[in-house]
């Protein structure tokens, strides 16, 4: 490739703005990091959440944290002054592997942690035995390993095309589609493929989402007192809610065909900015064990700096 240099254009907004975009998504960026290392740390520390919900709970936090800081820390330097809009070429290729790793792994994991709902409250009885130490291990590694798989050949195809000029990439991150544009080369084909392959991971896995929360509600209305109902739901809600909230603005981005413009950028922030910070705050104010736990933590802290 001749271009060994790219230059992100960052998120469309006036040049008065950069200042305020800075200081908010700075503020953003810290939260997400302290929250999902919070709820890391409450998990750790107490025993009564060494159970597979909050295994994979964990995980999902570790996979929020670095999901923003591959995104978020490039997109304050592009705020921060003009020259941190480049970005070297082998750099642009890590980024964007490590954003579909990451962003894969997570689509995955949403779709064990559902399941694991679905066994959790159809069979409570059977639950801690079909969803064993072995099983949820298991679980979770396969997420990483599919996750990793997939972005590869997102990052193989991508890549695999010259590069001549230019080399501005309209967006705040290196993501394939606006990457593509850039080569010099029809890239018809491998946007096909990169369409079918992120259609199938995203639709596959909400598919099975909607199928194990259509078996959750139905083994829901066949709970006997309204206390054990509305917990069963409040505990799905929260998972239905970052659900959603990942799931959308990935479908208005990759899953349609054609050219895409700079509203995509608009559209990026809500799954790599806010969606990693929305989940360490529905989990830990929807959830009473979590809730809980940081109470627990927080008087274990007050009794340490009194002694």
């Amino acid at each position: 490739s001749l271009v060994t240099m790219f230059i992100l254009t960052g998120l469309p907004h006036a040049p008065a703005l950069d200042t305020p975009l800075f200081g908010i998504f700075l503020v953003v960026y810290v939260l997400t990091v302290v929250g999902n290392l919070l709820i890391l740390l409450v998990i750790q520390l107490d025993s009564h959440l060494h159970t597979p919900m909050y295994n994979f709970l964990s995980n999902l936090s570790f996979i929020d944290m670095w999901f923003s800081t591959v995104t978020v820390p490039k997109l304050l330097m592009t705020l921060g002054s003009p020259g941190g809009r480049a970005i070297s070429f082998r750099s642009c290729m890590a980024q964007l592997y490590c954003f579909h790793f990451l962003g894969s792994t997570e689509c995955f994991l949403y779709t064990v942690m559902s399941y694991d709902r679905y066994l959790a409250i159809a069979y409570p009885l059977r639950y801690a035995s079909m969803m064993s130490g072995r099983t949820c291990a298991l679980l979770a590694t396969s997420t990483w390993l599919s996750g990793s798989l997939h972005s590869a050949v997102q990052t193989i195809l991508t890549f695999c095309l010259s590069f001549c000029g230019p080399n501005q990439i309209q967006h705040y991150f290196c993501d394939a589609p606006p990457i593509l544009k850039l080569a010099c080369a029809d890239t018809s084909s491998i946007e096909m493929v990169i369409f079918f392959s992120v259609g199938i991971v995203a639709s596959g896995c909400f598919l099975l989402i909607v199928l194990s929360y259509v078996s959750i509600v139905g083994s829901i209305l066949r709970i006997r007192t309204s206390e054990g109902r509305h917990r069963a739901f409040q505990t799905c809600a929260s998972h239905c809610i970052v659900v959603l909230c990942f799931f959308v603005p990935c479908a208005v981005i990759y899953l349609r065909p054609g050219s895409r413009d700079a509203v995509d950028g608009v559209v990026a922030v809500f799954y790599t900015v806010l969606t990693p910070l929305l989940n360490p705050v529905v989990y830990t104010l929807r959830n009473k064990e979590v809730k809980n736990a940081l109470l627990k933590l927080k008087d274990k802290v007050a009794h340490f700096q009194r002694e």
